[in-house]
């Protein structure tokens, strides 16, 4: 009975055997699954293609830890690491994935093609792009070659380039793909709105972008900097300015159609009167103080551009007064049959520093002498912001009502306000170089 039952542990130990050699010194087993953990927005299968693997391939840790250098090589992942489990000859593999972060995409003169057509080209080579793009990748170049048969098709003989440009119209970073070689130009803009097109002020500021290159980064910018304050202004503080039209001159078949038209199309909306603000959380500040750096009066036309100044305002009276973590948080409620528009704004005020101590440093004895007692300010008196930014100004300009007849030598001032919110301090560091 023992020798039976001998022989029947060493039958179940020899058939871990093939499992066990595998997981310690690998050799090659046949793929039969392939898993994912952590992707969030892209597909799984595009990702499979990078990886390169097939069900039924024999693959052995080389070929696994290739796959995975594969996916990193794309700059789609910040972190790859994988693990396998073996069963006899099959063998499963698990990826586990952190998405790196991506950019959104702007072709910027390429006007011949829509988006759609142009992402369609993209994907035929790249599949796992999705109208955003990593900061630095090889794809990034896959991505520009993949345009290159589109346009040859149209005859034109250009280049594609990429660059990564700060978003004119918002946070962040955008993807920007554009042409070497066109010369084009932008003809005219056209406002799909008559107050845009009626005003002097926009008309002068056309000067801007009609008669340059055509390109869709500068139309953004002209739209965020001038036309979108224009009706911010006015009391259109949900106007829609829409995505701009190109329209072509000429024979659209030809290479280059000559200058550009650009028409924005754009719904103003409701103009919007002042329907108050309910403050919530201040102490420091009165609700008569509040209102009164914010400008606004019962039924007025709200100037979306002087409301936001006057958010502006509040943060700087909290910093002069010692309160430099302070926030405000406005919250807009809308009554489209009034044509009002109230704010309830949440108030954090924070703690109230007053002055510990200053540090200088890359300068001399006497020119650090010179910037204390210019400073004047007792340990432990409130901490005012202002007076601050006023003495960096008069540094930066090596001002003579703080350093008088002193020579000084220094390129540049850094400087940091350095807070204790546990002893309610703040230090202020200065280096020069």
């Amino acid at each position: 009975m023992s020798r039976n039952i001998t022989s029947l542990a060493l039958i179940l130990l020899l058939a871990l055997i093939p499992s066990l050699s595998f997981a310690q010194q690998p050799g090659k087993g046949k793929l039969t699954a392939i898993e994912f953990v952590g992707l969030k927005t892209l597909a799984e299968e595009p990702v499979k293609a990078i990886l390169g693997l097939h069900l039924g391939d024999l693959v052995g840790k080389d070929d696994l830890q290739a796959a995975a250098d594969r996916l990193v090589a794309t700059g789609l992942f910040a972190t790859v690491t994988y693990e396998f489990r073996s069963r006899g000859e099959n063998l499963t593999v698990t990826y586990r994935l952190e998405e790196a972060p991506r950019v959104p995409v702007l072709f910027d003169n390429i006007p011949w093609f829509t988006d759609a057509e142009l992402s369609d080209a993209i994907r035929k080579s790249v599949p796992v792009f999705d109208g955003t793009a990593p900061q630095e990748s090889p794809l990034l170049d896959d991505m520009a070659a993949a345009l290159g048969p589109l346009l040859a098709a149209r005859g034109l003989k250009v280049t594609v380039e990429h660059q990564l440009l700060a978003n004119p119209s918002g946070d962040g970073s955008l993807q920007v793909f554009r042409v070497e070689g066109a010369a084009l130009k932008i003809g005219r803009v056209e406002f799909g709105d008559p107050l845009a097109a009626q005003s002097p002020y926009l008309q002068q500021k056309l000067e801007a972008v009609v008669g340059k290159p055509y390109s869709r980064l500068a139309i953004d910018l002209f739209l965020f900097e001038h036309v979108r304050p224009f009706y911010q202004e006015q009391g259109c503080l949900r106007a829609s300015i829409g995505t701009p039209e190109i329209r072509l001159t000429g024979n659209p078949n030809q290479a280059f159609a000559g200058d550009m038209g650009v028409f924005i199309p754009i719904q103003p909306g409701s103009v919007y009167h002042w329907g108050g603000a309910q403050w919530i959380g201040n102490q420091a500040l009165a609700v008569s103080e509040l209102n009164a750096l914010i400008g606004a009066q019962a039924s007025d036309v709200v100037n979306g551009q002087r409301i936001q100044a006057g958010w502006d305002k509040v943060l700087d009276e909290y910093a002069h007064r010692g309160y430099l973590d302070a926030k405000v948080d406005p919250q807009s409620a809308y009554d489209d049959a009034k044509h009002t528009v109230a704010y309830q704004v949440h108030v954090s005020e924070g703690p109230q520093y007053r002055y510990g101590d200053m540090l200088v440093t890359g300068l001399s004895v006497l020119g650090e002498k010179k910037i204390r007692s210019a400073w004047n300010v007792p340990a432990g008196a409130i901490f005012d912001r202002a007076k601050f930014e006023e003495l960096l100004a008069g540094l930066e300009k090596k001002s003579t009502a703080i350093f008088g007849d002193l020579p000084v030598h220094y390129e540049q001032v850094g400087h940091w306000l350095r807070t204790n919110p546990d002893t309610r301090t703040v230090d202020i560091l200065l280096d020069f170089k």
